[in-house]
């Protein structure tokens, strides 16, 4: 029996639909336009003050292909997020491009990124290509967030160097991996599990006034885009004498 051709009209419009930009900004594996700069005045790689509060970590994290975001670094939510970019001109820009790290907060000329010049470079099919690219300053590009990967490293924090034993502690989270945004962090007692909730001082770093005693536990929450999140407990716990500056390994890795 054949369809009322109101019928196949709906059925029509809702393919329409699913293929429509709305439908396609929901894929994790879609490339969004936009445009790129490059940190002017640094050297190859990025930045020590950035906003994310990674000091001179976040010049050398991911061998220094790293970047400042503007809409993307979301009140510091989007520090330690990996994004692929590549430039778009085929005359000089490659297939594969560069995957940066989010350290800083920082906008250009209608850009989402700015990068260290030698992540700019990296996305150039060869050297001549990326003196070009680099001479144009501001490129057209297209961008998604892919997952941070660090062979061989846990998830590290750092003890801010304002910390004050007992009474203050904040910390900063290097390699953060995975896809997912760390949304909220506690630290818990070890002998009563009394947990207290962290407040984001900016960017990556964490800190509390009158922070539990003892040895610590962390807890890590992980967000996706897709509404999923899971708590991390790492191995190993912050000791009951922790001082400012020092770093410690979580023994933890996330996928």
């Amino acid at each position: 029996m054949a369809l009322p051709l109101h019928s196949l009209l709906f059925l029509f419009a809702s393919f329409f639909l699913l293929q429509s930009p709305a439908y396609a900004a929901t894929c994790s594996d879609c490339f969004t336009h936009s445009r790129a700069a490059y940190y002017p005045n640094s050297d190859e790689l990025g930045t020590e003050t950035g906003q994310c509060g990674y000091g001179s970590f976040g010049a050398t994290i991911n061998d220094g292909d790293v970047s400042a975001a503007s809409d993307l670094y979301r009140d510091g939510v989007g520090c330690g997020a990996c994004y692929q970019v590549r430039c778009t001109d085929s005359n000089y820009c490659s297939d594969k491009g560069v995957t940066v790290v989010i350290t800083d907060h920082g906008s250009g000329d209608r850009t989402d990124f700015i990068l260290s010049r030698r992540a700019f470079r990296k996305m150039a099919q060869t050297t001549d290509a990326a003196t070009s690219l680099l001479a144009l300053g501001v490129v057209d590009i297209e961008y998604r967030r892919v997952s941070c990967s660090y062979p061989n490293k846990n998830i590290t924090i750092k003890i801010d160097e304002n910390s004050n034993f007992p009474y203050y502690l904040g910390f900063v989270i290097w390699y953060q991996q995975g896809m997912k945004d760390i949304t909220a962090v506690q630290l818990c007692e070890t002998e009563s599990f009394v947990c207290k909730l962290l407040d984001r001082s900016y960017g990556s770093v964490w800190t509390t006034t009158s922070p539990p005693s003892g040895m610590l536990s962390l807890r890590m929450l992980f967000s996706g885009d897709d509404g999923d999140e899971t708590w991390v407990v790492p191995i190993n716990n912050i000791p009951k004498n922790w001082k400012a500056g020092d770093i410690y390994d979580t023994g933890v890795q996330v996928n």
